[in-house]
């Protein structure tokens, strides 16, 4: 969910919807503003030319200096002008007032405007807001014209004029209200856009994206098509050159493999005639070692292990090639598990050396191939004998699979030695790997635990290495104990696979 929220796609319309509505926030401000004082300043420049020419027209009707009866018609003339609508009017001449509306306080007037009035002797107007309603104040001195054109005398009348500015205040929110209705269609058209921009943006996105998890697969000849010239259009050419060099990378690196992989083939089965020539030479020199002076039979000993080290390094070579070529199979029998690891361990001399807790005879039943599951048990054993220390311990037991992945048997092979490295725990099913670069000659080829791990996998099981929080290494295998049965052929013999000679993988220090 987090993910969907911080995607490509929503940034994009944020992006977008946060543009317009800035761009729609600040237009309809401007826009408002513009159109507020347009309005208002139309609506004061139309109240003040009336009242102005009002005003000078009834002026000379009265008698100056008037009494209080003659404000009192001046200021109800003015108010009834022709074009005026609710106005209320103040006539002041110095200590005498009076309004068109009998007992008007006219509460609108501030001294300020009046003071203004008298000491300027020019039209000043104020808007003003009142419980909630606007309304714009006009004052107006009344003043003689003297001899020239630029001499005026004040004649200390003075006209007040307060008009309401319903009107204009209604024309204002109708802009408020366009304003905010025009907002959400304009988001929404935003919105609308940054969806279709956004689908243009991430097409080649989308398709990069899919590009990249078929080369992941495999499938190192795909290519995007490029089209334009702009950033995502070199992303894309960026992208067809790394993958055509990869793809010619890893050709490579195949070719290299395969020949490796016929190489040591080749190799291991061109060995195997001379290896049974000396291996047989080898035994009948055994024979007579004891009738040989003592110098002349540890050089015969000598030749006899090495032979039989390098039958076990040729025959290993040969069955990891069959795993690399993928000619390796698998002939599934119904046997008793407990019963083919005695036989394992009893084969190679071990029952008496190695610690056993296995379920009684019979009890423990599962579909494997027999010489694999010997190869396997037979690894693990040469394993801890060699690089771990007593006791050595195998058990095996029945585990009920997770998420009805059915039943599993688990063998652990344990020891009491002082356990594996963590920085070689990742790698002890690698080959020929060796924890201690400075012994460049050991017991074993190397491969041992790495033919262990592809038998496990052969059987869809798993293999891991961990150390025992008492001390000591175990390694444990998870075998399915129902396979669907298939025909296989194996290209070698049984003792191909028996690896009791094998070498172990583990070295520990």
């Amino acid at each position: 969910m987090l993910r969907a929220l911080s995607g490509l796609r929503v940034r994009l319309v944020v992006a977008f919807a946060l543009v317009t509505a800035v761009a729609t926030v600040t237009t309809g401000a401007l826009t408002f503003r513009e159109a507020r004082t347009g309005v208002l300043q139309q609506s004061q420049d139309t109240v003040i030319s009336d009242f102005r020419d009002r005003v000078n027209v009834l002026v000379p009707n009265y008698r100056f200096p008037p009494a209080r009866s003659d404000l009192q018609s001046f200021a109800t003339d003015v108010a009834s002008g022709w074009r005026s609508r609710n106005w209320r009017v103040l006539a002041v001449y110095r200590e005498l007032s009076a309004t068109s509306a009998p007992g008007d306080a006219f509460g609108e007037l501030s001294p300020e405007l009046r003071d203004s009035v008298r000491s300027r002797r020019v039209t000043v107007f104020q808007r003003v807001s009142q419980d909630g309603r606007s309304a714009l104040v006009v004052g107006m001195p009344v003043t003689f014209a003297g001899p020239t054109a630029t001499t005026r005398d004040a004649s200390g009348l003075e006209v007040y004029l307060t008009v309401p500015q319903q009107e204009e205040q209604g024309y204002v929110d109708a802009l408020v209200s366009a304003a905010e209705r025009a907002t959400v269609p304009a988001l929404g058209l935003a919105v609308l856009l940054a969806l279709l921009a956004a689908r243009q943006v991430l097409r080649p996105v989308r398709a990069l994206r899919r590009a990249t998890r078929d080369i992941a697969e495999g499938r190192l000849d795909t290519r995007l098509t490029v089209r334009g010239s702009d950033e995502l259009a070199e992303l894309s050419h960026s992208f067809n050159e790394t993958a055509a060099a990869l793809e010619e990378s890893v050709a490579e690196l195949r070719r290299m493999e395969a020949g490796a992989r016929r190489f040591a083939a080749d190799v291991s089965h061109e060995l195997r005639t001379p290896l049974a020539a000396m291996s047989a030479v080898a035994d009948v020199l055994d024979e007579d070692a004891a009738q040989l002076d003592e110098d002349t039979a540890m050089a015969v000993r000598l030749i006899s292990e090495e032979t039989t080290k390098l039958a076990g390094l040729v025959d290993d070579l040969m069955e990891i090639s069959r795993f690399d070529a993928g000619a390796a199979a698998l002939h599934l029998n119904d046997i008793d598990l407990a019963e083919s690891v005695r036989r394992t361990l009893a084969s190679r001399g071990w029952a008496d050396t190695v610690e056993t807790r296995l379920p009684e005879p019979g009890t423990l039943r599962g579909r494997v191939d027999p010489r694999r599951l010997d190869v396997v048990v037979a690894n693990l054993v040469v394993n801890a004998l060699r690089h771990g220390a007593p006791p050595v311990r195998v058990s095996l037991r029945e585990e009920d699979g997770h998420a009805g992945t059915g039943r599993h048997a688990l063998i652990e092979v344990g020891d009491g030695g002082e356990g594996i490295p963590d920085s070689v725990l990742p790698h002890v099913f690698d080959r020929f790997y060796k924890s201690d670069t400075a012994r460049i000659r050991s017991e074993g080829s190397g491969l041992g635990l790495a033919i262990t791990a592809e038998n496990v996998r052969l059987h869809g099981g798993t293999v891991r290495a961990a150390n025992h929080p008492d001390g000591g290494a175990v390694f444990t295998v998870v075998l399915p104990l129902r396979l669907d049965d298939h025909d296989g052929h194996d290209d070698g013999d049984a003792e191909h696979g028996t690896t009791d000679r094998a070498p172990a993988q583990k070295e520990q220090p």
